[in-house]
């Protein structure tokens, strides 16, 4: 399993590589440039100009500018400065990703226990009004884009309704609170674009449940049991669930990832302070460095997910392990 790992690990970094080479190279011919960004409005004279663009590096030829990122990452661990920031940007990420994390797993949370809870409620009504009814929900929440999704959630439950904050993570006095009112008002802060960024994959976790049980309880250990005098209730939630619950374990891990590096949208349309809104603004300011940074980290995620769900199914299935000659 270790030699697995590790040869996953070898095989992820060309991956990187050529993600970060594909970010640089698109953003090189984005227009406009960096210094714009950094001068806005502000008139300076040529000289002014060109000690900022010697000062950033930007007066360097864009293959330089990679190769000396590319260096410093690899050989000294360095994800450069950031201009757009005026710190570095290690320490721009260490301040965004506790928020998206925290955003991430609770949206895992919500698509977990809802997507399974549904998926196994709709089919053990099946050919009723309820499993047409959530297959029709499911498919719509699924292909909702998550930017309308969130304007349409903080429409209705931030301005007709309003019960929950619509945007930001935590209230304009949450300072003045005590501890548990800190929590309960981020707790606050943190269910709508919880929600909204877990509903696809709620919709996806209850449409793979739910066929996973209609075709375990079609399977012949079914069959057996049932003829064993095993009631109704247990066929469904004792024997089909668990079968039905093998595939989820896969989707568990590819989504994880997502979750994380697919939070763009989400964090802009509710302001939240992660990477995802350090990506998005680093995107306008051009900010390259940054880009690279949170490109890097996102592809890592997708990585070590592919390989979490493949060990889980590897737990979870002796049949994967033999397939795969023990991970090894």
């Amino acid at each position: 399993m270790i030699r697995y790992f590790v040869r996953r690990l070898l095989v992820a970094v060309p991956l990187m590589l050529g993600v970060a080479t594909l970010v640089f190279v698109l953003l090189e011919t984005a227009p406009g440039s960096p210094v714009d960004q950094v001068l806005g409005d502000r008139q300076v004279p040529p000289e002014v100009r060109e000690r900022i663009e010697r000062a950033y590096g930007f007066d360097r030829p864009a293959p330089e500018r990679y190769a000396r990122w590319l260096k410093a990452v690899c050989l000294e661990g360095e994800l450069g400065w950031s201009h757009s920031r005026a710190r570095p940007v290690s320490r721009a990420l260490a301040e965004a990703l506790p928020p998206t994390l925290l955003l991430a797993g609770t949206s895992l949370l919500f698509f977990v226990v809802f997507g399974i809870g549904i998926g196994a409620w709709s089919a053990a009504r099946r050919g009723r009004w309820q499993e047409r009814t959530v297959t029709l929900v499911s498919l719509g929440a699924y292909a909702m884009p998550a930017f309308w999704l969130g304007l349409m959630a903080i429409y209705v439950f931030s301005y007709k309704i309003p019960i929950f904050p619509a945007s930001s993570m935590r209230g304009i006095d949450a300072d003045s609170m005590g501890t548990a009112g800190r929590l309960l008002d981020l707790l606050w802060h943190l269910v709508l674009p919880a929600a909204v960024l877990g509903a696809a994959s709620a919709a996806a976790m209850t449409r793979f449940v739910h066929a996973g049980m209609l075709d375990a309880l079609a399977e012949p250990f079914i069959r057996a049991a049932r003829g064993r005098g095993v009631s109704r209730q247990g066929l469904l939630w004792r024997h089909a669930l668990r079968r039905a619950v093998l595939p989820v374990i896969n989707l568990v891990g590819l989504s994880l990832p997502i979750l994380v590096s697919g939070s763009l949208v989400v964090e802009v349309v509710f302001a939240w302070p992660g990477m995802g809104r350090l990506t998005y603004d680093a995107i306008l300011t051009q900010d390259t460095s940054v880009v690279l940074a949170t490109t890097l980290l996102a592809t890592l995620f997708v990585v070590l997910g592919n390989l979490f769900a493949d060990l889980a199914m590897a737990w979870a299935d002796p049949r994967v392990r033999l397939r795969e000659g023990g991970l090894s």
